[in-house]
This record gives structure tokens, C-alpha cells and sequence, in this order.
């Protein structure tokens, strides 16, 4: 049995505070942390581990990697609650 889900779930807002991926840990059981991300939708706040992506957790893309860090390290995003 996983620790991640052996112990009580982290809320989306617990998750942000602790700067780890929301999604990535109620889809996988894995403790990832948020950083910015690049596809070909633009920039977004995700997580991603030795394999590759794991998960997209802001609802927003944004224009530049520039406005993706400000938005990731002033708090200033929208966490995805669904996959």
C-alpha cells in the first residue's frame, strides 16, 4: 500500500501550500512538485516526474513562461480540480 494513500488526503488548497500537485497526487499517489510547464497550448502550472509530464494542475495557460512563474510564485492561478 502507497503511504500517499495510506494517510489522510490533502485538500487542493493543502496541496498548493506544500507546492505539490494536487492532481498528480490523487491521480498517481505521487508528492510532485508545481512547476511551470510548456505545451502546445502555451504555458500552464504542472507537475512531472523522471518519465515525463504527469499532470496539468492550473486551469490557465499562459502567454510566456515569464507569466507562468509570476503566476505560479505569487499564487496568482486557478488549481483544476478534475482531470
Amino acid at each position: 500500500m502507497s503511504l500517499a494513500f495510506a494517510s489522510a488526503p490533502l485538500s487542493a488548497a493543502q496541496a498548493r501550500t506544500e507546492a505539490i500537485g494536487y492532481l498528480a497526487l490523487a491521480c498517481t499517489g505521487k508528492r510532485l512538485s508545481l512547476q511551470v510547464r510548456h505545451s502546445a497550448a502555451g504555458h500552464f502550472i504542472g507537475t512531472a516526474d523522471e518519465d515525463g509530464p504527469v499532470s496539468r494542475e492550473s486551469v490557465e495557460y499562459f502567454r510566456s513562461q515569464h507569466a507562468a512563474e509570476h503566476a505560479l510564485a505569487t499564487g496568482r492561478w486557478q488549481q483544476r480540480i478534475h482531470p
